[in-house]
């Protein structure tokens, strides 16, 4: 079936073999094939003949459906919104696929399964970066507290540049991080937030920090903690901070 020619690898199977994480353990492997040809699935391996059979690429002599296509032969198959928002995620930062590339594919195939991967589209192309900073979107609505933006750029007063909040209060001048372990605390990553950090605090503004885990698990008390960090915000003069947004950017 693959020997042949014809066949390629689909879904996850592929999605891991171009090296994506959160496209979960090995498993069911799935298989395209020409809508002319008649192979029934058997344990372990889903063969789906279809009319329009991708792009293929040979990894270790497996040959794979090109990444868009295999990324969402895999998610049209998930019906849980946060692991769909993660594989996605990670294909577009890791660059295997871009959000445009995503899209047409999302587009010019079977309309099944596609609710939730067209939603998490939608987010990606707003600039939402982690399942994370999505779920928080939610919660920032919940606090009653000005409107927040997501990803802009900040500035001092002389033209410095500051950082990229995940969520950035400008009537406040407060930004809001939501450092994941998956997608921030590489070594790398780490040491470019101790950075980011320190910056905050030399520019006056104030930050909330929270782990991922807790806008699932303790939502009231995020919004505790966000209301609280807003009063103080609201106390002291606002510093001088300047928001540079992407179509006023240079």
């Amino acid at each position: 079936m693959l020997t042949d020619g014809l066949g390629v690898v689909t879904g996850f199977e592929a999605a891991r073999r171009y090296g994506l994480r959160q496209a979960g353990p090995h498993g069911t492997v799935h298989v395209l094939i020409p809508e002319q040809r008649k192979v029934r699935s058997v344990k372990f391996t889903i063969i789906e003949r279809t009319i329009t059979m991708p792009e293929r690429r040979v990894i270790e002599g497996v040959p794979l459906a090109a990444p868009a296509r295999a990324v969402l032969d895999g998610v049209r198959r998930i019906r849980v919104l946060d692991p769909v928002r993660a594989v996605l995620i990670e294909a577009v930062e890791t660059g295997l696929c871009t959000v445009d590339e995503l899209s047409g594919e999302l587009e010019s195939g079977s309309r099944r399964g596609t609710a939730l991967p067209r939603a998490v589209l939608r987010e990606l192309a707003a600039e939402v970066k982690s399942v994370p900073e999505a779920a928080a979107l939610a919660i920032w609505k919940k606090t009653g507290l000005p409107p927040a933006e997501q990803n802009v750029k900040i500035y001092d007063a002389f033209g410095n540049y500051i950082g990229k909040p995940d969520s950035w209060c400008d009537e406040l001048a407060m930004a809001w991080e939501i450092d994941s372990y998956a997608f921030h605390f590489g070594r790398d990553a780490y040491r470019k937030t101790l950075h980011r950090n320190n910056r905050y605090a030399a520019a006056g503004i104030v930050v909330v920090q929270t782990l991922p885990s807790r806008i699932r698990d303790e939502p009231d008390k995020v919004i505790a903690e966000l209301r609280a960090a807003a009063e103080a915000a609201a106390r002291r003069p606002r510093p001088a901070i300047f928001v540079v947004r992407r179509d006023r950017a240079a």
